[in-house]
């Protein structure tokens, strides 16, 4: 079966400032070398820290950022290959905060009905004002809202509603793969559970393949089917979502899984949280970039940097001593 989406050896980096007093040229590799695919119908989360680039890696993936190196491949044809408007019919992001992604002087019908207008056009088939008022009002059922929301504009809805207007409009013109990054983390904890049933429900019934990103392993464990960890800008450990659940063969993989908070009683205190920050990306360490915290790190850890290596099937992990 082929990838719907493939990321190969890919890479992003950023030209910044030192200082105020150092003119000096610098750069930032936000991403790393990574190489991902995702099959259709299957959903990959990615997981990490705050800063270590799920979302730049996500932007790349649907086209808003190009790569400094490495390779993207849309449904077999490389990215750059595509125009705006046919990868636009193909795959579709939903951002984080959902009222800053939204237009603030567009009704929600406008908002949503647009992608559909575009692609419509594209293809010599322009939509009437009525059918595509029908076209949104169905959506809008779909996913939980009515059709008299259709007039009203992104400040009268609450924060869930303004992420269901999200994926509507994400959804209308029947991408292939939807690419979410962090859309329940802006949320309250009450709507989230809902968020995530809706994202599912809609996968299921369309069969969207998902990139799902986010920090909260809970979150990742029930969306994914499996799992990629990011460290820095690089995939450190990927396997099956119940596979690594269970067999983490990572350091920071199991000090995620230690601060993730578990409904086990008897389970609690097995792990020992991770301690420190994560270094900063415009001077990384030396080695493996995760040895400053790991608990386990060698002399070998401190000056090689080790390559993904096979320790099961489909699970590989970046790792000079895997657990």
């Amino acid at each position: 079966m082929e990838a719907l989406l493939e990321l190969k050896g890919v890479s992003r980096e950023f030209a910044v400032r030192r200082g105020m007093f150092d003119p000096r040229p610098a750069s930032v590799r936000a991403v790393n070398e990574v190489s991902l695919s995702l099959m259709p119908g299957e959903t990959l989360g990615l997981v990490g820290e705050s800063g270590c680039g799920k979302s730049t890696l996500a932007r790349m993936a649907v086209g808003l950022l190009p790569p400094s190196s490495g390779e993207i491949r849309l449904c077999g044809r490389n990215l750059s290959d595509w125009t705006a408007l046919e990868r636009a019919s193909r795959i579709q992001m939903v951002f984080q905060d959902p009222f800053s992604s939204l237009d603030p002087r567009q009704t929600v019908g406008s908002s949503i009905g647009e992608p559909l207008m575009l692609a419509a056009r594209a293809k010599g088939q322009p939509l009437g004002r009525a059918e595509l008022r029908r076209r949104v009002c169905e959506i809008l059922a779909r996913v939980g809202l009515q059709a008299e929301h259709f007039d009203r504009y992104p400040h009268e809805f609450s924060g869930g509603q303004r992420q269901r207007v999200a994926v509507a409009r994400a959804l209308i013109a029947s991408p292939d793969i939807l690419v979410c990054d962090e859309p329940v983390s802006a949320l309250d904890a009450s709507v989230q559970a809902q968020a995530l049933n809706l994202l599912k429900d809609m996968q299921e019934s369309m069969g969207l393949s998902c990139l799902f990103i986010s920090h909260d392993l809970g979150v990742i464990g029930f969306m994914s089917d499996r799992v990629a960890v990011m460290y820095l800008g690089r995939i450190v450990e990927l396997a099956s979502a119940a596979e690594l659940f269970a067999h983490a063969a990572h350091p920071y993989t199991e000090a995620l899984l230690a601060a993730a908070p578990s409904r086990d009683p008897s389970r609690r205190g097995e792990r020992k949280p991770l301690s420190g920050e994560m270094p900063s990306p415009l001077s990384p360490p030396p080695g493996c970039a995760f040895h400053p915290r790991c608990p386990h790190a060698g002399a070998l850890c401190r000056e090689a940097e080790p390559p993904l290596v096979e320790v099961g099937p489909g699970h590989v992990v970046r790792c000079h001593f895997p657990l």
